[in-house]
């Protein structure tokens, strides 16, 4: 017999006090009381504890919002766009006017198969994270490869794309695609940006031959880009190696950009040279 229903039948049945019944079965008088009151009330029912589910949640969103989360993920995704809950976000509130919470899309797009979720992934929070108080104080730049066409063994239709970002605003400032990329291509795209957006204080980039030739054991001094920002007055920042996540903004840029341009129907293709 659980406690409820003995505190009720002692008094009901048996005849004791509300008081002795406390006593006997170590609850509060009060207790005691909201118990038979229940009892009588509600009958039987009042033999089994009541929910304590709440009678409404605020942050409950429509299914209709929950279906507009998901179809949006599965949009941006398919454009080869940023398609993250705080992206989503954005659009929510920027196109539908509606607010809700980067916790709470997440939660519904896990709960749609959209997320799996990665407890073993490294937490963001125990990143030390850092950004350039003002545009222009610091350019960070990065190069990556896409393919033109199916790749081949030999390497020749890699296209290799140099970007350029603003550390504040992570604004792309450019980003340009070569065959390769060249000390003198890099000292190229800064001079070009620069006239455009005007001239970094400081740029930061890892540590490729075509910005720094620091680790090249001092064979052949400054390369384009040193002597570049020497004369202008530009601070070059390094990562150190192995540590991408120096230049984790560039380099989730060029993500976004590679997703982007894998998802068009149209694939860029290297053309072939005239005999």
């Amino acid at each position: 017999m659980s406690k409820r229903r003995a505190i009720i039948t002692a008094v009901t049945i048996e005849g004791i006090s509300q008081a002795e019944a406390a006593r006997r079965y170590e609850v509060s008088e009060s207790t005691v009381s909201r118990l038979i009151a229940r009892y009588r009330v509600e009958g039987d029912a009042a033999f089994e504890p009541r929910s304590r589910r709440p009678h409404s949640s605020p942050t409950t969103i429509a299914d209709g919002v929950i279906e507009l989360i998901v179809n949006l993920r599965d949009d941006l995704t398919g454009q080869g766009l940023d398609a993250g809950p705080e992206t989503i976000r954005w659009h929510l509130a920027r196109h539908h006017q509606l607010t809700v919470s980067a916790s709470t899309i997440r939660r519904h797009l896990i709960a749609a198969g959209r997320v799996t979720p990665n407890p073993r992934k490294r937490p963001r929070s125990s990143f030390i994270r850092f950004a350039a108080d003002l545009p222009n104080e610091t350019w960070q730049s990065d190069i990556t490869y896409y393919h033109l066409g199916e790749p081949l063994p030999d390497q020749s239709n890699r296209a290799e794309i140099l970007s350029w970002l603003d550390d504040h605003s992570r604004y792309a400032l450019s980003s340009t695609a070569h065959l390769p990329v060249t000390g003198d291509i890099v000292v190229e795209a800064l001079q070009n940006t620069a006239e455009q957006y005007g001239y970094p204080a400081s740029i930061l980039t890892d540590n490729g031959l075509v910005y720094t030739t620091r680790f090249a054991g001092g064979r052949g001094g400054r390369n384009a880009l040193e002597t570049f920002c020497a004369t202008t007055g530009i601070t070059q920042k390094h990562s150190r190696p192995a540590h991408p996540t120096t230049c984790g903004k560039v380099e989730r840029y060029q993500q976004t950009l590679k997703a982007w341009l894998r998802a068009q129907p149209d694939q860029p293709r290297r053309t072939p040279a005239p005999l």
